[in-house]
């Protein structure tokens, strides 16, 4: 069927779209050049002084690249549902390149931003609330961050050596969380100056190899390129089965788990018009998070200029571990950046042989090694 005259547009279509999506990297273009200078700067002023971040200068023009978007002739795609994947897929591209193009514009990159990624719900603050509710446990010696971005580099290497793809690892100042996978050159980035516990690394090691990495190389293994890309609305799936990776490798603690729910919180606070130092006071002061984590969280939502992406990584948690609860098929999510609501297109692809069966599945997926009952109610719990 691939070779079939009828869908020759279509691989046209895709192959352009894989040509113009490889200049967009929002995460790159979002992680700010200067925040261990601003750290220092707002520590200073009694967090008092809102940080000024500066960014990347954009590689590509914007206008030429939305063009060229919505140059694709669509029509020529025999099958709706198909045709109807890649108009909405453009859509969330086009919204994408708005968001660089805009990124370090306070509310502007704000309303862009929103557009794609969406806000956290009254439902979603009280879950974050709830989880908020329970006792952490105490820190046991695998919570000391004791290991330096060197000797994460070499966990992740051999941790990824358990994967028959092939990655590369980096270090970075430059980045908002503790290691980050770049989807578009496949690289592991770790952030240089951090101390990780061992923790740290097995949450990481299953979060950003197990799953982020995993499913980058199942896309570029799909005919189709708009699998490694990203389908339309893949982001709420993809951060739910990145977290879901930490539950199911028993990586996931009630601390994390308190984390992601602060996540949230930071993302509602942008939609208040909470300014940075808003943010940070009401982590730090309210909820007596210490100030380097209240200053991570912080800085996730606010770089750019009101990134609200975050609080996607809980309610994904819950759809994914709900989607598992019901014994439905985990690989079929893994095939590419893709998202719970496309399961019956994704079967229909295949059955077309226009996509194929993942060819790696993720190995925290194969058993529930999760100890943590705590967990296991909360999880069952949340709305």
């Amino acid at each position: 069927m691939k070779g079939d005259s009828a869908y020759k547009s279509l691989f046209e279509i895709d192959k352009n779209l894989d040509r113009l999506v490889k200049e967009i990297d929002v995460l790159n273009y979002l992680n700010p050049l200067n925040i261990e200078q601003e750290k220092k700067r707002f520590f200073t002023s009694k967090f008092s002084e809102d940080p000024v971040f500066n960014y990347r200068k954009v590689k590509f023009n914007p206008f030429n690249l939305q063009r060229e978007f919505f140059s694709q002739r669509l029509e020529d795609i025999p099958d709706e549902d198909i045709r109807k994947l890649y108009h909405d897929t453009i859509y969330e591209y086009s919204g994408l390149v708005q968001c660089v193009a805009t990124v370090g514009q306070g509310k502007k990159f704000f309303y862009n931003s929103l557009r794609v990624f969406g806000t956290p719900q009254e439902k979603d603050v009280k879950n974050a609330k709830f989880i908020l509710h329970f006792h952490k446990e105490e820190d046991a010696e695998e919570m000391i961050p004791r290991y330096n971005a060197d000797q994460a580099q070499a966990y992740f290497q051999a941790f990824g050596e358990k994967y028959p793809f092939k990655f590369k690892i980096r270090q970075s100042n430059s980045i908002t969380a503790a290691a980050m996978a770049l989807n578009t050159t496949q690289t592991l980035v770790v952030k240089k100056n951090r101390k990780f516990s061992d923790n740290d690394l097995k949450i990481l090691a299953n979060h950003e190899i197990g799953v982020n990495m995993l499913t980058t190389f199942n896309g570029l293994n799909q005919p189709l390129r708009i699998f490694s890309h990203g389908f339309a609305n893949n982001n709420l799936t993809q951060a739910g089965l990145a977290a879901f990776s930490e539950y199911m490798s028993d990586s996931l603690t009630l601390k994390r788990m308190k984390e992601l729910a602060y996540r949230v919180l930071a993302a509602d606070s942008l939609i208040k018009g909470y300014s940075f130092s808003d943010t940070f006071d009401l982590l730090y002061s309210q909820y007596k998070l210490d100030r380097e984590t209240s200053w991570s969280i912080t800085l996730r939502a606010h770089r750019g200029g009101g990134f609200t992406k975050d609080y996607q990584y809980l309610s994904g948690l819950k759809k994914v571990y709900d989607y598992y609860s019901s014994g439905k098929d985990m690989g079929i999510l893994l095939t590419g950046k893709v998202g719970l609501e496309d399961v019956d297109l994704i079967k229909k692809l295949q059955k077309k042989e226009l996509a194929e069966k993942n060819k790696f599945y993720t190995h925290s997926f194969h058993e529930n090694k999760n100890t943590n009952d705590k967990l296991e109610f909360l999880l069952s719990n949340l709305k």
